[in-house]
């Protein structure tokens, strides 16, 4: 199982590291979208990803349309991880293709509910 974790703070894609591996997960990290698409299109299947919403390059939004696009990665479940909670924005994610939402801050115990919830495996 490998889990994609993009977030532009190291110390968020540590926390976020910490309880995905500690699931199972062999765990790649990218600090924008933009690295983040080119680690998927290297070809290496990937069950989820955890995505930030505001980061610089490209953001979280603008990643999860462009994955949304392509037709290869509709098995990969998406999960944005973001401080962004104003209903507008919640919808505009939805609307992009996101399965779930985690709030910034979070407990790893949320972080599983919600990964369980959209049928990620976890050890």
């Amino acid at each position: 199982m490998r889990a994609l974790v993009i977030d532009d703070s190291k110390a968020m894609r540590r926390i976020l590291r910490g309880i995905v591996a500690g699931l199972g997960f062999e765990v790649v990290e990218a600090d924008n979208g933009a690295t983040a698409l080119e680690e998927l299109r290297k070809g290496t299947d990937f069950e989820v990803a955890l995505v930030d919403w505001n980061m610089p390059v490209m953001n979280g939004i603008e990643f999860v349309e462009e994955v949304r696009a392509d037709a290869t990665y509709d098995r990969l479940k998406l999960v944005m991880v973001t401080t962004e909670t104003e209903p507008a924005r919640m919808a505009r994610a939805l609307m992009a293709g996101v399965d779930e939402f985690v709030m910034k801050p979070f407990s790893p115990e949320i972080l599983v509910d919600k990964l369980k919830l959209i049928g990620v495996r976890c050890v």
